[in-house]
């Protein structure tokens, strides 16, 4: 998108965007690629803040995540892929010539941009010869003022060929760094394009093509656009990210004609009991896989919506692929996948419960799906840190668990601190009452 000398001036004058700065963090692609952003995307089923494999809070609605971008670096894939501009703010530029009162033409450059950075109005067009605006501009990156270096970079982007604009900017490396953040955030991909060309940055010529396809909404077309992207000069790992993309958005379509005709068709049970939110083209992967998980949870490998099959082409680790199926199956309530889930058979034959993700993330989710308390007190049992367990035993009211555990610690205090919480005259208080009057207990107090 390009924009013209008003909407330049509108871009400032409006307030609405964030100016480079030299405070910028570096984000240096740690956000994941956009196949597989919704890492952090399960959070109405998962709270562990001390663990990055959190997968929280999976929806069809599509929500792009945003980026910041570090000055003096290019746009990472992961920035490259939000469709959400920042946001920022800037000094004006010159209003028209009939709002001016306090208008001079003999301002140096040195007083101009003081002005600018003081937020005043004031006009550069006085500044008409190459030398006067290169001082111009070396006035303001003296200044270290990220916006004031913007205003004159868009005062020289209007008034001079871009091949000159190029030339002087390749050897002004902190405004070359300016002007990019810029044509990124008004989206100027052309002049982007010719910029990174005239430059020879050939992978950020890649990355500035490849963004263009969050500007083309028919998912076909999208798809055809993606495959072009697939030989272009991205690195190795952007490379296995671009080519994720395109398979991804390709399994996609085919899920979701298929799905779409088995919702319309109203034969397929899933679908009759819990209706699609919304289609599943250009989710994420972690929300395709949820979604899989959700509708297609018992489907054979060699079928491009099966959980495994989009496991294994997606090299999904473990740990993820059950948080994920976890979390898709608790929702449903479906207690026996839960159960299989997570039992695991050695080569004798016997059968063990295992959990990658831990035996208290397990409990903690199955809590937040309403699972009936003698699943829950199951799951409580298998969790090996004895204070995890008392403590998710007694905040989730598995009253077993705890008496159980306060017996075999013998912690008498501890259980009759407990008596106190359980109902007068229940099941619970006289199991308590049992254990605290048996003589083969040697308590500890």
């Amino acid at each position: 998108m390009n924009r013209t000398k008003g909407d330049e001036e509108e871009y400032w004058n409006s307030s609405k965007f964030k100016a480079f700065t030299f405070d910028d963090e570096d984000d240096e692609l740690s956000q994941l690629k956009e196949s597989k952003r919704a890492v952090n995307s399960l959070r109405d089923f998962v709270d562990d803040d001390d663990d990055d494999d959190d997968l929280e809070r999976v929806s069809w609605s599509g929500e792009p995540v945003g980026s910041k971008t570090r000055p003096g670096s290019f746009q990472s894939l992961s920035d490259a892929l939000s469709d959400t501009p920042a946001k920022s703010y800037a000094p004006e530029l010159g209003r028209p010539k009939g709002e001016y009162r306090d208008y001079s033409n003999d301002w140096s450059p040195s007083d101009t941009v003081r002005r600018l950075r003081k937020g005043k109005v004031c006009s550069l067009e006085r500044f008409r010869s190459l030398q006067d605006k290169l001082q111009l501009l070396e006035e303001a990156v003296s200044m270290h003022d990220g916006n004031v270096i913007t205003a004159v970079l868009i005062f020289l982007k209007r008034t001079l060929s871009k091949e000159i604009l190029f030339r002087e900017l390749e050897v002004r490396q902190v405004a070359l760094r300016h002007l990019i953040h810029f044509l990124k955030e008004i989206g100027d991909q052309k002049l982007l394009l010719d910029l990174f060309r005239f430059l020879d940055r050939t992978e950020e010529l890649a990355l500035t093509h490849y963004r263009e396809h969050l500007n083309i909404q028919d998912p076909e077309k999208r798809k055809e656009f993606l495959k072009t992207c697939i030989g272009l000069p991205f690195s190795a790992e952007d490379s296995a990210h671009i080519q994720d993309h395109y398979t991804l958005l390709e399994r996609q379509i085919i899920i979701e004609a298929n799905d779409r005709h088995l919702e319309s068709a109203g034969q397929t049970e899933i679908f009759r009991k819990h209706p699609r939110k919304a289609s599943i083209l250009n989710m994420p992967l972690v929300t395709t896989l949820f979604y899989s998980c959700f509708y297609h949870y018992t489907e054979a490998e060699g079928t491009f919506s099966s959980p495994v099959n989009l496991k294994k082409t997606f090299k999904i680790p473990e740990k993820q692929y059950v948080l994920t199926a976890l979390a898709a199956r608790a929702k449903l309530r479906a207690w026996h996948d839960v159960d299989a889930l997570f039992t695991t058979k050695n080569w004798l034959g016997y059968t063990k419960k295992r959990a990658p993700i831990g035996f208290h993330r397990v409990v903690e989710i199955l809590h937040k799906n309403s699972a009936p308390v003698q699943i829950l007190q199951e799951y409580v049992n298998l969790v090996e840190d004895v204070d995890t367990k008392l403590n998710l035993a007694t905040k989730f009211r598995c009253h077993d668990v705890v008496i159980d555990t306060c017996r075999d610690l013998k912690d008498r205090q501890q259980l009759l601190a407990y008596r106190s919480k359980v109902d007068k005259g229940s099941a619970e208080e006289e199991k308590i009452d049992a254990v605290l009057s048996s003589s083969q207990i040697r308590w500890k107090n």
